[in-house]
């Protein structure tokens, strides 16, 4: 039986209550609310005498509720579970974004099983919960979907794993925060357009990380230590990364950062977002000047690699729990050691290899492919006396990020 209406207390209770009182057995039941609107579809086995189906009609035509009959074949139903997760953000859903998604899904052989949005803002973003199909198929056609619109596209499995991720590592630069560190240093340098030239190479993969590490250090020779607090103050975190970390922590889960850049600054940044792990490249300093070298072990493609799976090792976590983000050529090794990889703004290399991508700048956006609910978030930082109103309702009358 379907039965639709609009929606207030006492509907589900009213027809269990026929149902005991008829001797009706529940089989299976699905409920949504959409704005107010009630959609409930129930299977049942009644008696012969169907007297369930008239006591049923009568509570509905008492309570204004719209109800509709389909036989069914009592043979048993065959088991149905949904094998993949697809998630669609975007600032704009429109129904040829839809489309094109759900086109994608039943091409490759797939069945949406149910749908429900994670967030209005401030990005829109939907769960679609798929079965069947080939997951090859289904998410080659996804990503096409997604080129050919302003949408981002995620498919993954639909399993225990997903539900229980315990350890999230991020990159920095142009991740955690806006920017690359590097060549800000650069500009104090008098150097900022060809460290630029060689970063923008190095994370797009065209040239060696290490190398162009160790020559882009170079040319910062001879800058004062005081430089480390000029840049500090202009350096700006990504959009809804406070939130981001925030929340991770508040559902128990380890987070780190791991960068090519400066311990200078990503110990400030773990200390000020409560992150629990932070591994970065050290500056030479001597008698208060820059010597343009990298103390230790240089933290590179390989070392971010290394450092998400001797974290897990340690922390007793299965590196299918674990999720890395990052943007550029040297995160890769990172990426595809987590459970999930997702590239974060990323160049075209990153975004090609990685389980999925962002292009949204909002960091807290990963939540919604993680399955957390926006309206979650927002009722645990209405509750937290920590969290300033500043980050719920933002002074300029904008949707908080």
């Amino acid at each position: 039986m379907s039965v639709s209406a609009d929606d207030r207390p006492g509907i589900t209770a009213g027809l269990m209550a026929v149902f005991a009182r008829t001797g009706a057995e529940i089989y299976d039941i699905e409920q949504i609310v959409v704005r107010g609107r009630l959609t409930l579809n129930i299977l049942i086995g009644v008696a012969e005498d169907r007297t369930t189906i008239s006591e049923v009609l009568f509570f509905g035509w008492e309570n204004n509720l719209r109800i509709e009959f389909d036989v069914m074949d009592s043979s048993p139903d065959p088991e149905h579970k949904s094998a993949h997760v697809v998630t669609v953000i975007g600032s704009r859903v429109g129904p040829d974004d839809f489309g094109a998604v759900a086109s994608a899904i039943a091409d490759g052989g797939g069945n949406i099983d149910r749908i429900f949005r994670l967030s209005r803002y401030p990005v829109i973003s939907y769960e679609l919960a798929v079965s069947g199909g080939d997951p090859t198929a289904i998410k080659r056609g996804l990503l096409e979907a997604a080129a050919a619109s302003p949408i981002d596209v995620a498919i993954q499995p639909e399993s225990l794993d997903r539900r229980s991720k315990r350890l999230v590592v991020m990159d920095v630069d142009s991740t955690l925060i806006q920017g690359e560190i590097i060549d800000l240093l650069a500009e104090r340098a008098g150097v900022g357009e060809e460290v630029g030239r060689l970063t923008a190479m190095a994370m797009a993969g065209e040239i060696d990380f290490q190398d162009a590490l160790i020559e882009r250090v170079a040319m910062l020779a001879g800058l004062p230590e005081s430089v480390f607090d000029e840049v500090n103050n202009e350096i700006q975190p990504t959009p809804g990364a406070r939130t981001f970390i925030r929340t991770l922590r508040r559902l128990g889960m380890k987070t780190a950062i791991v960068s090519a850049g400066f311990t200078r600054f990503t110990t400030q940044f773990a200390a000020d977002l409560g992150i629990d792990f932070a591994l970065a490249n050290t500056l030479e300093v001597k008698d208060g000047i820059l010597t343009g070298k990298i103390t230790g072990q240089i933290v590179d493609r390989k070392r971010k690699g290394d450092f998400i799976r001797e974290l897990a090792r340690s922390e007793g976590i299965s590196l299918s729990q674990t999720v890395a983000v990052g943007d550029g050529a040297n995160d890769l090794d990172m990426l595809d050691a987590a459970g999930l990889g997702i590239a974060f703004n990323a160049k075209q290399l990153v975004r090609d290899n990685a389980d999925t991508s962002l292009s949204v700048p909002y960091l807290d956006a990963i939540l919604f492919v993680m399955g957390v609910r926006r309206e979650h978030v927002e009722a645990a930082d209405a509750l937290d006396p920590e969290v300033g109103i500043q980050e719920i309702i933002p002074v300029d009358g904008t949707p908080p990020v």
